[in-house]
């Protein structure tokens, strides 16, 4: 009996480590988009041939990743990369990474070069995923973690990418928001998944949905359930949990060259060693009737109109000036310049400062030349949501896309499986 007690103890003990071990290991390893180091810019991670692509690719197939990123340095550094498997919610998988790489945990990013005949030196770097030393065996999600020295403590930056096998079907619609109370300004998105080749023994739980609004986390839609499951189908018809604000469409601004002003550039000068490009005043958008144009969904190129033969090294950094003007400044949250430029992150690098001189807010960001798409979003004191309707207005016929992802994870599963996943746009139908 004393045995059987003292046998118990210890279970329970580990159990309690184990649980303890468990919930730490999840706060201390979620994985988002992020900059370490305060020379690092530009960073990218689209699929090879395509910059404004996701970074997904389909298990098992020849596709590469491209990340790429400038190191504000006339110095190369000593760089390594990782990927780390992580579950729906970023949080790092319960499986050790020999499971799921496919070659050695820890490689150099060897491919880099300098920056040519520009102002402001740089060393552009770039790495190709999967590769000979590093490939993923395993469907999921990954971070792409970067860093110094052979240090993993070191960090440089992460980047999220997604790995698929396509054993799920996803079709789906967006629309008017079926039950509106704002005004008919919310868009509605509805979806069935067809599981033919997946045996679900509960549907409701083997299957988690993540649903995502121009590639962004902040504001994603988590963990919905089918409100009607039949043979091979689970149907995601709802009318207030599956619903975005419409918003407006992105701003932008081409700073493509420095010989003359682009699109809502408003001046351009030079301040040894740097020029300082100061964008046209904006406003805000939350009172004023909407207005179509064609956009990139908040990304980013690099680009140049200069006589370039290679943009990677020879498109120059600038200082970029935003500028928005206001009748008072807001309380209780900060403003932000927000899309992929910022990786879809409001934080302390793009925080507007309120100007009591001029009355707005203003913000200046080294960037490279290029084509850039962006937003106003408010951001209240504690809350990790941006939001971008009070600044910039919000309209249901504007053009979004939708990201939907399947993850399957069922009682003998130790990992989510991405096993779906699709783009819908809203002015398809």
């Amino acid at each position: 009996m004393i045995r059987k007690t003292v046998l118990l103890a210890s279970l329970l003990s580990i159990i309690l480590t184990l649980n303890s071990w468990a919930v730490q290991k999840a706060e201390k390893y979620y994985y988002q988009n992020a900059v370490y180091k305060e020379g690092i810019k530009s960073v990218q991670l689209f699929r090879d041939g395509n910059e404004l692509s996701n970074p997904m690719i389909e298990l098992g197939s020849d596709v590469k990743l491209v990340l790429k990123f400038d190191d504000l340095t006339e110095d190369v550094s000593q760089y390594s990369y990782t990927i780390i498997h992580c579950d729906a919610n970023w949080n790092e998988s319960y499986i050790q990474q020999s499971e799921y790489i496919s070659g050695f945990p820890d490689n150099p990013v060897s491919d880099y070069a300098m920056s040519f005949n520009t102002t402001v030196k740089y060393v552009n770097y770039q790495l190709r995923i999967p590769n000979e030393e590093c490939a993923p065996k395993y469907s999921g999600n990954y971070a792409l973690v970067v860093f110094a020295e052979n240090n993993r403590e070191d960090l440089v930056l992460i980047q999220r990418f997604y790995v698929v096998e396509p054993l799920v079907r996803i079709e789906g619609l967006v629309k008017k928001a079926t039950f509106d109370p704002f005004n008919g300004d919310n868009q509605e998105v509805d979806f069935k998944i067809y599981h033919d080749r997946l045996k679900l023994l509960n549907p409701r739980e083997d299957i988690q949905v993540v649903l995502m609004q121009n590639r962004r986390w902040d504001n994603a839609i988590l963990n919905l359930k089918p409100n009607y499951i039949r043979d091979n189908i689970l149907d995601y018809d709802y009318n207030k949990e599956n619903v975005f604000p419409g918003g407006n469409e992105f701003r932008y601004f081409d700073i493509r060259t420095t010989r003359y002003k682009g699109e809502n550039v408003q001046d351009i000068k030079f301040f040894r060693p740097v020029y300082h490009v100061t964008l046209l005043p904006d406003a805000v958008r939350s009172n004023k009737k909407y207005f179509s144009y064609k956009e990139m969904n908040g990304n980013f190129v690099i680009e140049s109109q200069d006589r370039v033969t290679d943009f990677d090294t020879e498109c120059d950094y600038v200082f970029v000036h935003f500028q928005l003007p206001m009748e008072s400044r807001l309380v209780g949250g900060s403003v932000n310049v927000f899309g992929a430029m910022t990786g879809w992150n409001a934080n302390k690098t793009n925080e507007m400062q309120w100007n009591f001189v001029t009355a707005g807010y203003e913000l200046t960001m080294m960037l490279k030349q290029g084509y850039y798409n962006y937003q106003y979003v408010y951001v209240p004191e504690g809350s990790k949501k941006a939001d971008s309707v009070n600044l910039e207005g919000t309209f249901f016929v504007t053009e979004n896309e939708y990201q939907i992802f399947a993850y399957y994870h069922d009682l003998a599963s130790r990992y989510d499986r991405l096993v779906g996943f699709t783009t819908l746009n809203s002015l398809v139908k």
